[in-house]
């Protein structure tokens, strides 16, 4: 009798505990023509590459700056993804140190062409920025406490990055850590 009121009251506390999404998704902003991507790999992401192209001009006595995030690329483990959008303009580069995770996506994004400004923001207060801060703002984080980056989807075109949305989760890795070192290899 007590093993049955004992096993009653587990199953009962066990229904009374809220059951956690381990995943959440940003949705996507942006115009969002051309080719979609999705990235993807194993383990927590260990590096980012992001490229931005910077067409600064003068007309007349205006100066404009149109400035997009032309293509990015994330490391999984030891492994780089394709590069989603692409190479041109100036690289931008950060390498994760171990235990260290992406927990903040923002930026700006201009509702008819590309992402202007892209930051990513990591959990030891590191950030990644490439373009010009200008047009709408937005800000991408996990909806559940302990998650991070998983992947980042949107859309490309033969210029620039269209749309960007970001996919939150947890990793699961037994005593694995990041890289710590500074190798850029790809």
């Amino acid at each position: 009798m007590f093993s049955i009121l004992v096993v009653t009251v587990f199953l009962a506390s066990c229904l009374a505990m809220p059951i956690r999404d381990p995943y959440s998704y940003s949705s996507a902003v942006g115009q969002g023509g051309g080719t979609p991507f999705a990235s993807s790999g194993e383990g927590r992401i260990t590096g980012v590459r992001m490229w931005e192209t910077n067409n600064n001009y003068y007309y007349y006595y205006y100066y404009n700056s149109n400035a997009y995030i032309s293509g990015f690329q994330l490391r999984y483990g030891n492994t780089w993804s394709p590069v989603f959008g692409h190479e041109g303009g100036e690289k931008q580069e950060m390498e994760l140190f171990n235990d260290e995770t992406i927990v903040e996506v923002s930026g700006k994004y201009n509702p008819a062409d590309y992402i202007c400004y892209l930051v990513l923001t990591t959990n030891m207060g590191r950030t990644l920025s490439a373009g010009q801060p200008s047009q709408i703002s937005f800000n991408f984080y996990p909806a559940n406490m302990g998650n991070e980056l998983r992947l980042l989807s949107g859309r490309f075109n033969g210029a620039g990055i269209t749309s960007l949305g970001a996919h939150w989760g947890l990793v699961y890795m037994e005593g694995a850590g990041n890289s710590t070192g500074n190798s850029t290899s790809s």
